[in-house]
């Protein structure tokens, strides 16, 4: 494990349009090879970023998705801003069983947070 510093925090904001998925799985994927994440473990977070991109694609109605990425040496953590109220109800049912069943098989943790209304993701490092 490495016992480096973390670095600062990495945002990335943009419209909630799914022509940006790539976007976002590229940032997601050079994010953790800033950690000491194998092959398969970068490819899970690219997976999740991207699930959550297209989950705040659908289950909102904001202008701006923000992705905040926090990484050291052992883990990534993010956090998917949707926007200043609650979930909407849309996101607590249909398409969301399914986000919520890959993003909690893929993360090491994983929690939908009502108020400010977002997604918070982990995943360690496997090597």
């Amino acid at each position: 494990m490495h016992s480096e510093a973390p670095f600062d925090p990495i945002s990335l904001t943009l419209a909630p349009d799914p022509r940006f998925a790539r976007l976002v799985r590229m940032t997601a994927a050079n994010v953790a090879a800033l950690s000491s994440m194998s092959v398969e473990r970068v490819e899970d977070i690219r997976m999740a970023a991207e699930e959550a991109f297209i989950f705040a694609c659908n289950a909102t109605s904001i202008d701006e998705v923000t992705f905040t990425f926090e990484v050291d040496g052992e883990h990534v953590a993010l956090d998917v801003s949707l926007g200043d109220g609650p979930l909407p109800a849309s996101a607590t049912e249909g398409p969301a069983a399914y986000v919520d069943l890959i993003l909690g098989a893929v993360c090491d943790s994983y929690e939908k947070v009502t108020t400010p209304a977002r997604l918070h993701l982990e995943l360690k490092a496997d090597v």
